[in-house]
């Protein structure tokens, strides 16, 4: 990257923020596929609460805990720099997870950074390391009710309330023509 032209630098910038929210979305709708494709097999990971090889990292997080019935990443802005053959990149997150207690489901929010090392190979940029830094974290209590609908009016299906597996944003990139996507 020392050498790179203002065209490389960009497309490494976008491959690299395109990578990270292909990863988030992967995590969220726990598609192994999707998060497969943002890490090298020879990664690691290290989340505090969990630390280990790709391999390790991807049986844990697909598909999921049972415990986490909906989980969303809402990515904020990613610092690049160049370092050596690879690229050093810091993301903000904002995490919300509905955690089942076994006896209600709770609504935690956490804000962090990922940081993460990522390698071009075969013109590919992909993650080698990644570790989590948690900057604060919000347990919001007793989840809403999603039968009621929101503010007051009920739902016409129950397809407009999330899910992490089988919610209807499985059926909507399935279908594939805008005429479909109902």
């Amino acid at each position: 990257m020392s050498e790179a032209s203002d065209l490389d630098v960009l497309l490494a910038h976008h491959r690299v923020r395109a990578c990270v929210v292909g990863l988030a979305r992967g995590e969220d709708r726990r598609d192994g596929e999707s998060v497969r494709a943002a890490f090298w097999p020879d990664a690691t990971v290290d989340f505090g609460i969990f630390a280990g090889s790709f391999d390790e990292y991807l049986a844990w997080v697909v598909p999921g805990s049972p415990a986490v019935p909906v989980t969303q990443h809402l990515l904020g802005q990613t610092h690049i720099e160049p370092a050596g053959d690879s690229l050093l990149a810091e993301t903000h997150v904002v995490a919300y997870h509905r955690v089942d207690t076994g006896t209600e489901e709770k609504d935690t929010v956490l804000g962090g950074r990922y940081l993460d090392r990522f390698e071009q190979r075969d013109g590919q940029w992909r993650i080698t390391e990644r570790t989590m830094l948690y900057d604060w974290f919000r347990d919001d209590g007793v989840s809403v009710d999603w039968s009621q609908g929101v503010m007051g009016t009920p739902f016409s299906d129950d397809r407009f309330t999330g899910r992490a597996a089988g919610d209807h944003s499985e059926a909507f990139f399935a279908a594939g023509d805008l005429a479909t996507r109902k």
